[in-house]
C-alpha cells in the first residue's frame, strides 16, 4: 500500500510497507535453514546434547522446544504478513512512534553482538582449514594482534567484508543467497555425519560418553542437576527456545514479503519443527560418532573437519559451514540491525547504511569477543533482554488491538500511535518491570537463584506482557490516544 503524507522522520522507502509480496513457503523455509544451519547453531545443539544424558532425551527436549518456537514465530509472522511492515515500524503500534526507537535499538544492539559471534564462528572454520599448512600454522602461533592471532584477525575481517557484499543489492539478493546457503550446509552436515559413522563402525543411539566427561563439559552451564535429569532437560528446552529470541521480534522483517498467511505457516512448519529436529538429530549423531572415533567431545564442527585426512573434504566442510553462518548473519543480524537503525534516523540512514553501522560495531567488538565462553550462558543472557519486548508486542497486537493495525498511522507523527509525545507509557513501564526480572536481577545481582537466568527470557515475556495487559485494562489505548490528540 502507498502511504499518504508520511512524517519525514518516520518514513523512508526501506521502512515503507512491502509492495512486492513474492516470497512463498520455500523462501520462508530457507529463512530458517539459513538461521539454524550455522556453526553457532551446531555448537549450541551439540552442547545441549551433553546436558540430555541420552539421545532420546535430547530429541524430546529439542522437539518440544521446537514446537514452542513454531507457535511463536507464527504469531509474529502473521503480524508481519498482515501489515507488510518491518519490526521497528510494527513496534510503533505498541510503543508509540518515538518509543519504538527504544525497542528497535535494543534489538539492534543484540544484533551487533550476534553479528560478531557468527562472524567469529565462520572465520574459525576458515582458520581450522588453513592451519593444516605448516607455514600458516607457524604464522597462526607466532603472530598476535588485538588479543587474537594474526590469522584469526585476517579471517574475521575477510568474512566480515564478504557479508557486506551480499547485502549490496537488497532483500531479493538476500533471499537468493539463503535459498542456496541453507541447503548447502545440509550436504556438509550429512557428509560429516556419514563419514564419522563409517569410521566409528556404524551408527548407534548409545552415545557412550562417560558421566564424568559429561559433568566436566557441562559444569559451567548453570544448570542444576546432572545430565539427563528433569531440570537439565528443562534447561535444554528453555535454552533452545531462547536461542531464537532475536528472530521472534524481527521475523516480520521477512514475513512481510510473504504471498499470504499460508506461505508463512507452511514455511515455518518445514523450517522450524521439522528442520530443527532433523538438524539437531544430525548434530547429536555427529557428536556421538566423533567421540567414538577421536575419543574426545568435539562441540565445534570445524574441530572435527580439521581432523580429516582429506584436504578436499575439509575444504568442502569449511566453505559450507562458513557460507551457512554468513546466511544466518545476514538473516538474523544484518537485516534486523539495518531496519532498526534506519528507523531511528530515517531521513539520513537507509537500510544499507544502517547495516554498515551494525557491521562496524561488530568489528569494534571483535577484540573484546564477548561471545566467547559457555554457549548456553551467552544465549540466555543475550536473549533475556528481548523477552519483555516480545511479550508487549504480542499482547498489544492480539489482545489489545485484536489484530487491527492502522498501517498509515504508523508513519504519522500526530496520528493514532502518538500516545504521550510519541511514547506509550504503558509499554515503557512494562518493559522496565519485565527487564528487572529477565535481565537486571539474574545477570547483575545474586538476589535470584542461579537457575533463574536460564529462564530469563520466559520471565521477561510473561512479566512484561502481563504488566502491559494490566496497564492496558487500567488505562485503555482509546483514552490514551484521545488524551494525546487533545480531545
Amino acid at each position: 500500500m502507498d502511504i499518504r503524507n508520511p512524517s519525514p522522520d518516520l518514513y523512508n522507502e526501506d521502512l515503507a510497507p512491502a509492495k512486492e509480496r513474492t516470497w512463498g513457503a520455500f523462501s520462508i523455509f530457507n529463512v530458517w535453514t539459513s538461521d539454524v544451519h550455522s556453526l553457532w547453531g551446531y555448537y549450541l545443539a551439540a552442547s545441549l546434547f551433553l546436558l540430555c544424558g541420552s539421545f532420546l532425551n535430547f530429541i524430546i527436549a529439542i522437539g518440544l522446544g521446537s514446537l514452542i518456537i513454531f507457535v511463536l514465530m507464527n504469531l509474529i509472522g502473521y503480524a508481519g504478513e498482515k501489515t507488510g511492515v518491518p519490526y521497528p515500524v510494527l513496534a510503533r503500534a505498541s510503543f508509540g512512534v518515538w518509543g519504538a526507537n527504544l525497542a528497535a535499538m535494543v534489538r539492534a544492539v543484540v544484533a551487533c553482538f550476534w553479528y560478531g559471534a557468527q562472524t567469529a564462528a565462520a572465520s574459525g572454520a576458515m582458520v581450522a582449514l588453513l592451519i593444516r599448512s605448516d607455514s600458516i600454522m607457524a604464522f597462526h602461533k607466532n603472530t598476535h594482534l588485538l588479543g587474537h592471532s594474526g590469522l584469526e584477525l585476517i579471517c574475521y575481517v575477510v568474512i566480515w567484508a564478504l557479508q557486506l557484499l551480499i547485502i549490496q543489492r537488497g532483500m531479493e539478493t538476500v533471499r537468493k543467497f539463503q535459498d542456496w546457503a541453507g541447503p548447502a550446509v545440509w550436504v556438509a552436515m550429512l557428509v560429516l555425519a556419514v563419514g564419522l559413522c563409517v569410521k566409528a563402525g556404524g551408527f548407534s543411539f548409545d552415545h557412550g560418553i562417560p558421566m564424568d566427561v559429561l559433568l566436566d563439559k557441562t559444569k559451567d552451564a548453570g544448570v542444576s542437576g546432572e545430565p539427563g535429569s528433569f531440570w537439565a532437560l528443562m534447561a535444554v528446552g528453555a535454552t533452545w527456545v531462547t536461542y531464537f529470541a532475536a528472530l521472534y521480534l524481527n521475523f516480520c522483517d521477512f514475513s512481510r514479503y510473504a504471498k499470504n498467511k499460508q506461505a508463512v505457516k507452511v514455511g515455518n512448519l518445514w523450517g522450524l519443527p521439522v528442520n530443527l529436529i532433523a538438524f539437531s538429530l544430525v548434530a547429536g549423531i555427529t557428536t556421538i560418532a566423533a567421540f567414538k572415533v577421536y575419543g574426545e567431545v568435539l562441540l565445534h564442527p570445524e574441530q572435527i573437519s580439521a581432523k580429516f585426512d582429506s584436504w578436499v573434504l575439509a575444504l568442502i566442510a569449511a566453505i559450507s559451514f562458513a557460507a551457512a553462518t554468513l546466511g544466518i548473519n545476514v538473516v538474523a543480524n544484518f537485516v534486523s540491525a539495518a531496519f532498526d537503525i534506519s528507523n531511528v534516523f530515517p531521513r539520513t540512514i537507509s537500510f544499507k547504511r544502517g547495516g554498515y553501522i551494525a557491521a562496524g560495531i561488530a568489528l569494534v567488538l571483535y577484540p573484546f569477543a564477548p561471545w566467547e565462553g559457555n554457549a548456553a550462558h551467552f544465549v540466555n543472557a543475550i536473549g533475556a533482554t528481548m523477552g519483555p519486548l516480545l511479550g508487549i508486542i504480542l499482547v498489544d497486537f492480539y489482545l489489545v488491538a485484536k489484530g487491527r493495525v492502522n498501517v498509515e498511522a504508523l508513519y504519522q507523527e500526530h496520528g493514532e500511535y502518538r500516545y504521550q509525545g510519541g511514547w506509550n507509557i504503558n509499554a515503557l513501564i512494562a518493559t522496565g518491570v519485565g527487564s528487572i526480572f529477565s535481565t537486571i536481577l539474574p545477570n547483575f545481582t545474586s538476589l535470584l537463584p542461579p537457575w533463574w537466568g536460564t529462564y530469563g527470557w520466559f520471565f521477561g515475556v510473561a512479566i512484561g506482557g502481563a504488566t502491559y495487559w494490566m496497564l492496558a485494562l487500567l488505562r485503555p489505548r482509546t483514552a490514551a490516544a484521545a488524551l494525546a490528540a487533545g480531545r
